[in-house]
């Protein structure tokens, strides 16, 4: 296993928290609740919103570098 599959690995564990605080907050029905799509974020949300974004990022980058390396 090399450093890249390792960082890789690292950054799926990482998406998937951060995925799932953002879920814990949403509302207890399947899909969250109706009156939470259209608000805006603010402060840690916000935050936690544009991290989501940059680790996305990072990880299609690492997986295209993977492909392309080995």
């Amino acid at each position: 296993m090399n450093a890249l599959n390792v960082i890789q690995i690292i950054i799926a564990l990482l998406l998937v928290i951060v995925i799932l605080m953002q879920v814990k907050g949403q509302g207890s029905g399947l899909f969250g609740s109706a009156e939470s799509s259209f608000r805006t974020r603010r402060g840690f949300e916000k935050s936690l919103f544009q991290f989501t974004i940059l680790l996305v990022c990072v990880f299609l980058i690492t997986s295209i570098l993977s492909v392309r390396l080995f």
